[in-house]
């Protein structure tokens, strides 16, 4: 049997590297001739920087610049050479991302993505020609504000004085946009941006309503970052004359993809474009028996650009069985089942807290794929009793 093992990380838990070791581990406990292809996937969030350089022999950089909540961190981006270009490798969660907000700090009114300003600054000071930035696993909503300012943009309030903008909480303060500073440097670099293309910036589906609760937001505070964001839409409009409000990608990380599109001129792309320039899953997926995915949560959103999902319609396509194996099941789970997950189960196996949860998931992924691979198992051996019992 030959089992391709694609898993995402489990956010603030396991990379998709550790989680792919488990997945294997626990494979291999069974069986340990098994025919493994371990191929630990990135969707633009954490590790994207690190994977993307280890493939093109890269190098690592690292800065301390400023993180979600203010403070300075050890943060990093990758350079590689190819073809007489030189190309920065910027994760925007490496700077910016949930994990890096302490959970008693978790309010995206107050979180800002000025790091990822100071990333791309660095970069350029590097003299690269291309930039590569992975949105994804952010802890911010302030539509990239904070990663203009860095880069020189000023925001003005109805007294023309300069504002400080320290998160999605202070958008509505703004009444003039001031690009006169904005680093000429960024002109003439190509900046492409991995994103997941179903988020926009605003409306009812827009990134406050569907993704700020998750980064502590309560109703009311939902509210002022919808309000914030549109308001913060309409000035870039008036700046720049483009309408960043539902252009595909544009709420990715926080409205980080509407601050790229609008002060960068980045040109935004759904992330598995960009991802499968780098990993190419299908080769891997045409021949296997079965695929194993992971996520930290499967729920209704999964199918949304998540990691499972494209890794099912890849494997569909080649008529490959898959097995998701998740932390916890969410609402709308099932849905999965129609968009190419044949079944799913998840490793909490008894009643936990979630910080003991955190602490086992690596010995839990491990059980839970060794579980999938002998109920599998058991189909074949039905399979071939009545296979046997027919021929006699």
């Amino acid at each position: 049997m030959k089992i391709v093992i694609i898993p995402s990380g489990f956010k603030e838990c396991l990379n998709a590297e550790e989680v792919a070791s488990s997945m294997d581990t626990g494979i291999r406990r069974f069986d340990r001739n098994v025919d493994t292809v371990v191929i630990p996937m990135i969707d633009g969030g954490e590790g994207f920087a690190e994977t993307i350089i280890n493939i093109k022999k890269g190098e690592l950089i690292y800065k301390r610049v400023t993180g979600p909540v203010g403070e300075q961190i050890m943060s990093h981006f990758g350079v590689y050479e190819e073809k007489g270009e030189k190309t920065a490798v910027i994760e925007m969660a490496a700077v910016a991302g949930l994990k890096l907000v302490p959970r008693s700090m978790r309010n995206p009114l107050k979180t800002t993505t000025f790091g990822v300003g100071e990333l791309i600054t660095a970069a350029l000071d590097e003299n690269v020609d291309h930039i590569i930035i992975g949105c994804g696993d952010s802890g911010t909503s302030d539509g990239g504000a904070g990663m203009a300012q860095a880069l020189g943009v000023q925001f003005l309030n109805q007294q023309n004085h300069l504002l400080d903008i320290r998160g999605g909480g202070d958008l509505s303060e703004i009444s003039h946009i001031d690009l006169s500073s904005l680093d000429e440097r960024i002109s003439k670099v190509n900046i492409d941006v991995a994103c997941n293309w179903h988020n926009i910036l605003c409306g009812e589906k827009g990134v406050a309503r569907v993704f700020a609760p998750q980064k502590g937001a309560t109703p009311r505070e939902v509210e002022i970052l919808s309000h914030g964001l549109e308001h913060y839409a309409s000035l870039i409009q008036e700046a720049k004359g483009i309408d960043v409000r539902v252009v595909p990608g544009s709420g990715a990380s926080g409205g980080l993809g509407a601050g790229l599109l609008a002060f960068t001129h980045a040109v935004l792309h759904p992330r598995y474009d960009i991802i499968m320039q780098y990993i190419q899953l299908e080769e891997h997926i045409q021949d296997a028996d079965l695929v194993l995915t992971a996520e930290g949560c499967l729920d209704g959103q999964t199918p949304n650009g998540k990691i499972p999902s494209e890794v099912s319609r890849i494997a569909k396509l080649a008529g490959v069985p898959v097995i998701a194996i998740t932390g916890t099941i969410g609402e709308g789970a099932s849905i999965n089942y129609t968009s190419g997950i044949d079944a799913y189960t998840s490793i909490i196996q008894k009643p936990t807290s979630l910080e003991s949860a955190m602490e086992e998931a690596a010995i839990w992924i491990a059980d839970s794929a060794e579980a999938a691979i002998r109920q599998i198992q058991i189909g074949y051996n039905i399979a071939e009793r009545k296979y046997k019992r027919d021929v006699i």
